[in-house]
């Protein structure tokens, strides 16, 4: 492979400094602010470079790159969805943007559209009880339903059970992981990680081959908050790394909500904990959208595949259903379904029946 600072290939200009030893994301960060772009990077002299890095580092760029290591990552982007943003990329998310370290390079597998779509983290804990795991799937559903990207860690537990409820919804799921792209961890949600490809987003800031290393995790924490308008905590012990995304929610200016439990759940104290410090108790989706505002059913609506029905005529069935009953099953309040409703009778989808009870049409 020819040398990457002459490659016409940008990724592979991008790729290469991942790739450089001892550089970082902080490093990258701060060559791109001092010199602007990879290739000035690439063309700047040594005494330049080590006003910005140490000696080590500036002797490593000047090397350049790994040609292994920038040839297999060219390679995985020539696979299908797979994909490479770097803040110089229009579809870099603008959430992240925000945070005090985002990260230079993202490797993306799935579909792009759902980076920059109103999103909310689903997190907890690996050891989760039944319960946890379907409140954590039923908001995540619900959540999802009316237009919120559900972000979540690709763990087992609360955060496998936040994938499988944002696949059932329109806003599918994105899985923020702690290791390259090429490897799915755990092993044991290798079709969960497959199925959110095909209809959400896998997203990591490490690049391929990236083992599953301990330190990792916790830094990918911060793009899931940081992704996210608001960070649901579900079940989480005091010592879960859920608590460490919480406190960089809080951090970044994002909402932090937590689900009660039982007193004597060891799950449930570090819920209990965020709440004495000021997160707010949810019990229903509904204490959710008081708080971030109206549910983005225009962002929804523009995301929803062609043809798909919409989701709460599939909350509705085919018999006639109050509005209570509809909210019992949603999750959502009566203003939000109101709306819903009424967009839905204009649409000729809908009838509105004697009692105030409604019916599916179509």
């Amino acid at each position: 492979m020819p040398d990457a600072r002459n490659a016409p290939n940008e990724a592979a200009l991008w790729v290469g400094l991942s790739l450089v030893p001892g550089l970082g994301g902080q490093g990258l960060r701060e060559l791109l602010r001092r010199f602007g772009a990879p290739e000035n990077i690439y063309a700047a002299s040594h005494v330049d470079l080590v006003e910005v890095v140490s000696a080590k580092v500036a002797r490593h760029i000047i090397d350049g790159p790994d040609p292994v290591g920038v040839a297999a990552t060219l390679t995985w982007l020539d696979q299908e969805n797979n994909h490479l943003i770097t803040l110089a990329d229009a579809e870099y998310p603008s959430a992240l943007l925000e945070i005090q370290d985002p990260p230079p390079l993202l490797y993306a597998k799935g579909n792009l559209k759902w980076l920059n779509a109103p999103a909310i983290a689903v997190i907890g804990s690996r050891n989760a009880t039944p319960q946890g795991e379907k409140n954590a799937e039923d908001f995540a559903h619900a959540l999802s339903d009316v237009g919120y990207c559900v972000v979540s860690g690709l763990a087992l537990g609360i955060d496998g059970a936040a994938h499988r409820g944002g696949l059932l919804g329109r806003a599918s799921t994105i899985a923020v992981v702690g290791t390259g792209l090429d490897i799915v961890y755990p092993a044991r949600h290798h079709e969960l990680a497959h199925g959110i490809a095909e209809l959400g987003l896998m997203l990591s800031e490490f690049v391929l081959g990236t083992p599953a290393m301990g330190q990792n995790f916790p830094r990918r924490n911060r793009i899931i908050s940081g992704l996210s308008l608001g960070c649901l905590v579900v079940e989480a012990n005091l010592q879960s790394g859920s608590l460490i995304t919480a406190r960089l929610a809080a951090e970044q200016g994002r909402e932090v909500f937590a689900i009660p439990g039982s007193i004597h759940s060891p799950v449930a104290k570090g819920c209990h904990q965020l709440i004495k410090q000021g997160a707010k108790l949810v019990d229903s989706v509904a204490d959710i959208l008081e708080e971030l505002g109206s549910a983005p059913v225009a962002a929804a609506d523009a995301i929803l595949p062609t043809g798909a029905p919409h989701p709460l005529l599939l909350h509705m069935g085919f018999d006639p259903v109050s509005i209570d009953s509809l909210a019992m099953r949603s999750c959502l309040t009566s203003e939000n379904l109101s709306a819903m409703l009424t967009m839905l009778e204009l649409e000729g989808r809908v009838a509105c029946l004697p009692g105030g009870r409604y019916q599916r049409i179509v």
